[in-house]
């Protein structure tokens, strides 16, 4: 949670500050002063850190419902008080972690409160098997920091702040491998056992899966963040946007014992440097149109990287976190975390992919969430306060 306007600059997120200027001269004590204009909040948007930001090496994800007396006009007013309670409290952690707090579809029924147009339950796809008490939520919150006791240190400090108002629903852990083979030493644990530390991902580094493939390599670009990821305009939901989670459980040694050609087709890019099948570069497109001399599509038709491709969505893009998580030997795998500004863009894509993914033979989706991150905060204007 941050006011981008009062960071400096990616170093310190989710810390509001007010800075008072002097404008005294001491070498020309009598000279009249130069009238200088008040410094308020700078122009432009004011967003929550933890979205575009290059992904810390470790994540916890904590979902919240309201405790069941809180509902209506007082409940509203508790919420609220909450909400400037944590933006207190995450104006004195320091650089380094970033906290992302967003609410579910119930929230603004139960409080009696707007909400974005698009914030509904996200449809159901073929084939998933959903858990309902490991997914949804009214109140989300992503913590991401360099080591998961950093993350649990700020869990515990906003599960303190929220007591008598919220009760956990759901929580995961979850952390990027180094090189794609993952779930070593205890990561993704949450508790810090054996866990190790990791440096920050290298500029330009993209983060691998527990398959062992790059995840986020077609993420958008800074500029395409602005058309396709934030909420615009000057209403109360501008600066915001929606997430989706996903918690997508991996058959990691089944997948790992095809040949790696095969798994290349199944995915659509190469394994060892991220490059579309059809040649080029790890960042550039994907090519969905050209065909062999036989007739057949250089990337495969079932092919994961095809089905997702934005060009079957007009361009829109969605900004993906891809973490990994290893709650036990029979449960691991990817924990999703889509960043968007129409949901509608998730439900088009996931249909696609669950009616023909190639990739679902080796994947099963049971954990699901939907969000819409709140505004950022500043100085004399907490988080969600547009919104309550």
């Amino acid at each position: 949670m941050s006011d981008s306007g009062f960071r400096r600059r990616a170093l310190l997120a989710t810390l509001p500050v007010a800075f008072a200027l002097s404008g005294c001269d001491a070498a020309v004590p009598r000279r009249p002063r130069e009238e200088r204009p008040v410094q308020g909040p700078p122009a432009g948007p004011v967003r929550q850190a933890g979205v575009v930001e290059p992904p810390q090496r470790h994540l916890l994800f904590v979902s919240y419902d309201l405790t069941p007396g809180t509902r209506g006009a007082p409940g509203r007013d508790a919420v609220r008080r909450l909400l400037a309670r944590w933006s207190e409290l995450l104006a004195g952690t320091g650089p380094g972690p970033t906290v992302t707090v967003g609410i579910g579809p119930a929230l603004p029924g139960r409080i009696g409160i707007g909400a974005p147009e698009a914030l509904r339950e996200l449809p159901s796809f073929a084939g998933e098997h959903l858990d309902v008490g490991l997914g949804g939520g009214e109140i989300g919150v992503q913590i991401c920091a360099r080591d998961p006791q950093g993350c649990e240190r700020l869990a515990g400090l906003l599960a303190a702040a929220g007591a008598g108002v919220l009760r956990a629903r759901w929580r995961q852990a979850a952390f990027l491998p180094r090189d794609g083979s993952g779930g070593k030493g205890g990561e993704g644990s949450g508790s810090g056992a054996g866990a190790r530390v990791f440096a920050p991902l290298r500029d330009g580094e993209t983060p691998r899966d527990l398959l062992g493939f790059k995840h986020g390599t077609a993420n958008p670009t800074p500029a395409e963040s602005e058309r396709w990821v934030w909420l615009s305009g000057q209403g109360p939901y501008a600066d915001g946007t929606f997430l989706v989670v996903r918690r997508v459980r991996l058959r990691v040694e089944e997948f790992g014992r095809l040949p790696v050609a095969r798994q290349e087709q199944i995915i659509g890019r190469r394994k060892r440097g991220g490059e579309p099948l059809g040649g080029g570069r790890e960042h550039d497109e994907a090519d969905i149109n050209t065909r062999t001399a036989e007739g057949s599509y250089v990337l495969p038709a079932d092919a994961h990287v095809r089905l997702a491709d934005p060009r079957l969505d007009g361009g829109a893009r969605m900004l993906r976190r891809g973490y990994s998580y290893e709650n036990s030997p029979a449960d691991r795998g990817l924990f999703l975390l889509a960043y968007m500004k129409d949901p509608a863009l998730f439900a088009r894509v996931g249909q696609r992919l669950a009616a023909g993914d190639a990739l679902n033979s080796y994947a099963e989706q049971y954990g699901s969430a939907l969000f819409y991150v709140l505004p950022g905060s500043r100085a004399g204007r907490p988080l969600g306060s547009t919104v309550l």
